[in-house]
């Protein structure tokens, strides 16, 4: 199969074909895909080189003059060395774009801690009115792209868009919509959310669990209702969320969607402790406790915790699609917990700020 990458180019070419008004701008990591399309189309092919300021400024300036901009390279490149850039040339001018990134959290592992952008989400979240998609298999990827891309209609869009590929896939893609979460698995013992290629992990890790699963590709803005109607149905407040990058980055938006009634919130994802053994894609996985055998006993964890039961199987063995290796946490009790963002049970109705 390919990877949500490899499908990037190929996908964006088509639209620099159909649509005259879409560019794509490069910091010349990604360039090579692309010498076809910018044999064909000089003026909207545009390689800047290793300058990601200017990779940024550019797709601005292309905004301003009314074209749809989509920005390429590396998260940590994309997001976090050109912030500045994002936040004024973008925010500040109200223009819209694309912005598309590789190597996620820790996808070039080899490459170092300058390679990673566990922290690129919630970065973004500083901002206003940036859509986040995180797909989990190729063919998500390509749907949501087209969708951000927004190319073909009778205006350019001036929404703002994020799109983060990874290398980590789903074993299947499902019928993503960039809007909503999609129910997965009904149960009544409380909410995991798996957000992008978390979900595989967290189905085995919840096999028997008595807990619904939905599914978040994207996930800016946050699915409020959703939430409400999975938390509604299950009869349980008690919310788990399962992200590829820094943990406890959308707790605060599910405790704006339940902040009426009592809930507990989890969040699961990549630790704030730097692994500083470069490693591999596995390896990472399993360091940040987000394999599935982890991932069982975290959920576990937390929702045994208050005194409710997971249900007969809690304490079965994870099924077989769980990543091989041994736990890398504890069950979570507090949000000391190395990956884990908690929040305390609420004394009342109303969420914290």
């Amino acid at each position: 199969m390919d990877t949500m990458r490899d499908r990037f180019a190929p996908v964006l070419t088509q639209i620099l074909d159909e649509d005259p008004r879409v560019a794509v701008v490069l910091a010349e990591i990604g360039a090579a895909p692309f010498a076809g399309a910018a044999r064909r189309h000089p003026e909207r092919v545009i390689n800047v080189g290793i300058r990601e300021q200017l990779l940024v400024g550019a797709g601005a300036g292309l905004a301003l003059a009314g074209m749809r901009p989509v920005m390429h390279t590396f998260a940590s490149f994309l997001v976090e060395r050109p912030f500045e850039q994002v936040k004024l040339d973008f925010g500040h001018q109200g223009v819209g774009g694309v912005l598309v990134s590789a190597g996620a959290s820790y996808d070039v592992s080899s490459g170092g801690f300058t390679h990673m952008a566990p922290g690129d989400v919630a970065l973004l979240d500083t901002l206003d009115g940036w859509r986040v998609h995180v797909p989990g298999h190729p063919d998500e990827a390509e749907v949501l792209l087209r969708r951000a891309v927004g190319a073909g209609g009778d205006a350019v869009s001036d929404s703002r868009e994020y799109v983060r590929l990874s290398v980590q896939s789903n074993r299947e893609a499902l019928p993503v919509d960039g809007e909503r979460f999609l129910s997965v698995r009904e149960g009544r013992r409380g909410v995991v959310v798996a957000v992008g290629p978390m979900l595989d992990n967290v189905l085995a890790a919840t096999e028997g669990l008595d807990v619904s699963v939905l599914y978040a590709t994207t996930i800016r803005p946050f699915d409020d209702a959703g939430l409400r109607r999975a938390v509604d149905a299950s009869g349980s407040a008690d919310v788990v969320i399962v992200e590829p990058y820094l943990a406890g980055t959308s707790t605060r938006a599910a405790n704006d969607a339940l902040a009426d009634v009592p809930h507990r919130v989890l969040g699961l994802g990549v630790g704030r402790r730097e692994l500083r053994r470069y490693g591999s894609v596995e390896e990472h996985v399993v360091g940040h406790g987000l394999d599935a055998r982890a991932l069982r006993e975290r959920i576990s964890g937390f929702l045994l915790s208050r005194g409710s039961s997971a249900g007969p199987s809690a304490a079965a063995p994870v099924s077989s699609a769980a990543t091989p290796g041994p736990s890398a946490a504890a069950p979570v009790a507090a949000a000391a917990t190395p990956g884990s963002s908690a929040a305390a049970p609420l004394p009342s109705a109303a969420a914290p700020a």
